[in-house]
This record gives structure tokens, C-alpha cells and sequence, in this order.
């Protein structure tokens, strides 16, 4: 049976409680691996990573190709990712000669039966690379690996709109790049002064423009909302622009002000930053006013247009929560290179140094650059599925899982059903006989309900190394 026939009755709609919100707005993880990345250890080996590389041969399964570029111009005083800001053309040399080493050596670990059917460049800003080194790096890609070369693969990159003009967007295709993801963030003048990241709506509407009239079959913006100035009535006029320009997907975060962990966040005066209630407010009004532009809410932070291919995913049984969040081709393992970057082979996380130095002293000494992870146990496999369940297409059914995993699920899972009773009080989700279902006030609170069946957090849903969950 197709899991669109063995699908319960979903409402798709979302219920804004601000109530339920405050009363679980404690803090926990976004679920982009499971166990997360808290948890990998450099118990982990390089040689560990080889095996599992090497075994993983015998399930034929397709790749998933991530490449990390940590360059940028300038400083996004908000931004918490892995990044270099730098002009400096000599470590970019550096960086690009090592991260060749990587490919070479991680292509032999896999089978060239393999296809690659997923490939995203992510930063820092991918398109800091200018074409000569662009076109190098997707040629060295594609003599490492076997491209997919079908309509079937999706290859996408992270997009800065002010490091790319239309002929960069007509490049972005040629090299076969075919979905990309603008970092928009906000329209606001004040907001993007005071974020030190300022684009005009021209000129995304033109990329926008030029990515279409170039075929690129998705088109995702990246939002923030509690960025410091922002008023309902000022992402309000964000979201008249977005609506208008109607792209794809819409990626809508919550920011996480942190200056303790990311430095550039020192920048941004707390002061700044919209109150609690504010935010709550404008996550409200975003959801409210996509649903009225027709985009689906797919769930944590994501929207897509119905004819998008998450859309389909979540109904065909394709989707999957990964660490470029929702995306589709769950089959996949996951190569990741670059500096921090993670990979997912069979039963192994992996993760690359997080520092460039040590990043590229180890390619030199011709060693992978494995610095930890994990290698996740029955236990956690199970886990994990639960987990993708609830947080993909918001439902468990027991009888698909029984027969998945040979546990009879209710007797596995006796504690946590237990623990599930304040969330059936609070109406966040129904069980019964046939399984789990998320309900319209639990759908903003994905990760509570997920954490129920973590067995890593236990007490430590305020740990101060998790976002808040809303």
C-alpha cells in the first residue's frame, strides 16, 4: 500500500495559540539529524568514516553532494553560519586547492554506479566565487562523481543577490544548476542597515526575473523575523513584496540572537531586537497572510507553493528533514566537504573540522578531514524515524511502523506515550489506535513534540545551546 493511501486525515492548516506558544516556547533542537550534531563525539575516526564509506556500496543508494563555501564580502551582523569575511584572493586559492583534495579522496570511497541526484553549494555565499573558479570547482565536481543527468536531479545553490547580476544567473544554469535560494532576509531599509546587509528590491526583482526567463525550476527567498527594528507593520510590507514576487518556496526563521556564540552578533544592539510579543505577532500575521497568498505550510519554518515539489513529497512519502532543512529525495546519502560540512552514510554522521586551519592541515597531510560524529545505534534508528515522521508529514501510523522495524510501537514507546498526555490535554496532537497525529496547535511546535522522543534530552529542553523552539 502507497503512503498516500495508508495516510490518516491530515489538516494541513496551522492554529497561532499564542497561549500554548509561551507556555512551550522553551528551547530545543531543530531536529536536522537525529541524534543531533550535540551529540557527535571524536570517538568517530576517520578510518571509522572510510569502512562505512566502503560498506555503503552494497545499497546502491544515490548521493547527495553538499559543498561548503565560507566566503563572504561582508559581514551579516545576524549570521551564525561557518564563514570567512575576507578579500582575500590567496585563501580563497587555499581553501579551493584543499577542498579539491576532499573530492578526490571522498569520490573513491563510492561506487561511480552511484549517482549524485542532489547537489547544494551553501556558505558562507557560494556565489562569492567568481566564474573561472565556479566553473572549475562544478568540473571538478563532475569528473569526482556520476552527475545525475536527467530532469530528475536538483542541484542548488545559496545565492547573495548582491554578489550576482543576471549573466551570474545565466552562468548558475549553464554550470546545471537548476534551483537556487536568495538570502532576502528583509526589504526594510532600517532592518538591513542595522543587520549590515543591504539590497534594494530591484535588484532582487530582476534576479528573480532572470532566474525564471533561465529555467531554474525553484526558486526559494530566505526571511528572518526578529531581526532588530522590526514591526508588525514593517514585515508586513516584506511580505507585500514577497507575495507579489510569489517565489516557490519561502524559508522563514526566527532569529536566535546569540552574541555569546557568534561575535558579529556583538554588533546588533540588543535593545534593537522586537519584544518577545512582537515577534510573536509577526510569525502569526507571516503564517496568516501566506496561507491567504496559497502557499502550504510544510512545517518548522518552510512554505511552498501546492504545485512545489515539497508539497508533493509530503504526500508521496519522499520528505525528509536534513541539515538544508526540508527537502525531497530521501533515499539519498549525504557527502558533505568542506569546512564543518556533515555527512550522512548508512548508520554515520560525520562532520568536517570547523576551523579552515585545521580543515586544510589535515588534507595536506593526505587525511580526510573527519574531526567527529556518531555512529547511531538501533535504538536511534528507530528514533529517528519517529521523529521524521512527526516532523514531515506530522502523523505516525503503527502498524506501517511495527512492520518497519519489527517493534510493536506502543510498547517500545510505552514511557513517552505517557509522556504525551499534557500535549493531548493541550489538543497539540490526537492518538488513538491508529497512531499519532499532529494537530492544528502543534504544527508551530514541532520540536516539543518530537523531544518527547529523544533519549538524549531528558531534562535539558532550556539548554542554552538550542534555539527557542518558537
Amino acid at each position: 500500500m502507497s503512503v498516500e493511501q495508508n495516510i490518516m486525515s491530515v489538516d494541513e492548516s496551522v492554529c497561532f495559540d499564542i497561549d500554548l506558544i509561551r507556555r512551550y516556547e522553551g528551547r530545543g533542537p531543530r531536529y536536522t539529524s537525529y541524534p543531533t550534531a550535540l551529540q557527535f563525539s571524536d570517538s568517530l575516526t576517520e578510518e571509522d568514516y572510510r569502512q562505512n564509506a566502503l560498506a555503503s556500496n552494497t545499497s546502491g543508494v544515490p548521493l547527495s553532494v553538499y559543498v561548503h563555501i565560507p566566503f563572504c564580502h561582508s559581514l551579516c551582523y545576524y549570521c551564525g553560519c561557518n564563514k570567512i569575511v575576507t578579500h582575500n584572493q590567496s585563501r580563497v586559492s587555499k581553501y579551493l586547492e584543499n577542498l579539491y583534495r576532499e573530492i578526490d579522496m571522498q569520490a573513491e570511497l563510492f561506487d561511480r554506479s552511484r549517482l549524485v541526484e542532489q547537489l547544494h553549494f551553501g556558505g558562507g555565499t557560494p556565489t562569492y566565487l567568481d566564474e573561472p573558479q565556479l566553473r572549475d570547482l562544478m568540473q571538478k565536481l563532475g569528473n569526482a562523481f556520476s552527475f545525475d543527468e536527467s530532469d530528475n536531479r536538483q542541484f542548488s545553490i545559496e545565492v547573495d543577490p548582491r554578489t550576482v547580476d543576471d549573466d551570474g544567473i545565466r552562468l548558475l544554469t549553464e554550470l546545471g544548476f537548476n534551483r537556487l535560494s536568495l538570502g532576502i532576509q528583509d526589504f526594510d531599509r532600517v532592518v538591513q542597515e542595522a543587520v549590515n546587509r543591504r539590497q534594494t528590491i530591484a535588484q532582487v526583482s530582476s534576479l528573480l526575473n532572470a532566474s525564471r526567463d533561465a529555467g531554474f525550476k525553484s526558486i526559494s527567498f530566505d526571511l528572518i523575523y526578529g531581526l532588530p527594528h522590526q514591526t508588525v507593520a514593517s514585515f508586513d510590507k516584506t511580505l507585500d513584496t514577497v507575495i507579489n514576487m510569489r517565489p516557490d518556496r519561502l524559508a522563514v526563521y526566527n532569529y536566535a540572537h546569540l552574541p555569546q556564540r557568534f561575535k558579529g552578533q556583538r554588533m546588533i544592539n540588543a535593545d534593537d531586537i522586537p519584544a518577545p510579543e512582537t515577534k510573536l505577532e509577526i510569525l502569526d500575521r507571516t503564517i496568516h497572510r501566506l496561507a491567504k497568498a496559497g502557499y502550504i505550510y510544510i512545517g518548522m519554518d518552510h512554505f511552498a507553493l501546492p504545485e512545489d515539489e515539497l508539497v508533493a513529497a509530503r504526500r508521496d512519502g519522499s520528505l525528509q528533514r536534513n541539515f538544508q532543512g526540508y527537502s525531497t529525495h530521501r533515499q539519498c546519502d549525504l557527502v558533505g566537504v568542506g569546512v564543518s560540512s556533515i555527512s550522512s552514510i548508512g548508520n554515520v554522521y560525520s562532520q568536517n573540522s570547523v576551523t579552515t586551519m585545521e580543515y586544510e592541515k589535515l588534507l595536506e597531510d593526505g587525511r580526510l578531514p573527519v574531526r567527529k560524529g556518531i555512529a547511531v545505534d538501533d535504538d536511534d534508528l528507530v528514533r529517528a524515524d519517529v521523529i521524521q515522521s512527526l516532523m514531515c508529514y506530522d502523523q505516525l501510523l503503527f502498524d506501517d511502523f511495527d512492520a518497519t522495524h519489527d517493534v510493536e510501537f506502543r510498547t517500545y514507546f510505552a514511557a513517552e506515550l505517557d509522556r504525551l498526555q499534557p500535549l493531548i490535554d493541550d489538543e497539540l496532537i490526537d492518538v488513538n489506535a491508529e497512531g499519532i497525529r499532529i494537530r492544528p496547535k502543534g504544527r508551530l511546535l514541532l520540536r516539543n513534540i518530537a523531544m518527547i522522543f529523544d533519549r538524549y534530552i531528558n531534562d535539558r529542553q532550556t539548554d542554552n545551546r538550542f534555539s527557542k523552539a518558537i
